[in-house]
């Protein structure tokens, strides 16, 4: 049933509630941090179905979930797949972990942040001379100088993490 979390013993709830306190401070749906919780946990890879069994997550939350913490590298397929069923385990490397957080949600937020950051710069050309336009003008030149500082950080950091 939906909502409510069958077969799950103290322990494990407590362990998926923490990865669910981890999710939350990265700013990434609970759910995510439910599903890596339960695998984290699972001595066995576990199926879709039981992921909405033990948690009760809907199939569509549990399948977004499972696609999002794969392309994040968090989970992956356990061996083949048995009919139409596959299930999987989590990757329980940090380094994997964390480089993948890194391609997955930084660089695409550098990326758009470019944008972004190009129209804050024309919108403050616009604006008469005075000493607020000359203080947006130094904000917008620091935070340039922090995406181009991170542009050289984050590949040596991905590069340390092995991702």
């Amino acid at each position: 049933m939906a909502g409510e979390k069958q077969g799950l013993s103290d322990f494990e709830s407590q362990v998926v509630d923490f990865f669910c306190d981890g999710v939350k401070l990265l700013g990434l749906p609970r759910s995510l941090g439910e599903i890596y919780g339960i695998l984290y946990i699972s001595q066995e890879p576990l199926a879709l179905d039981d992921l909405v069994d033990r948690l009760g997550i809907s199939k569509g939350s549990a399948s977004q979930g499972l696609r999002m913490l794969r392309d994040l590298g968090a989970v992956r397929e356990a061996g083949a797949a048995t009919g139409r069923k596959s299930y999987y385990e989590p990757d329980v490397e940090l380094k994997q972990l964390a480089g993948g957080f890194i391609k997955e949600q930084v660089r695409p937020h550098l990326a758009s942040g470019d944008e972004k950051l190009k129209n804050l710069k024309n919108m403050v050309k616009e604006m008469p001379g005075d000493a607020r336009s000359d203080f947006y003008a130094g904000r917008l030149s620091r935070l340039g100088a922090w995406t181009k500082k991170a542009r050289v950080v984050l590949p040596l950091l991905q590069k340390f993490l092995g991702r």
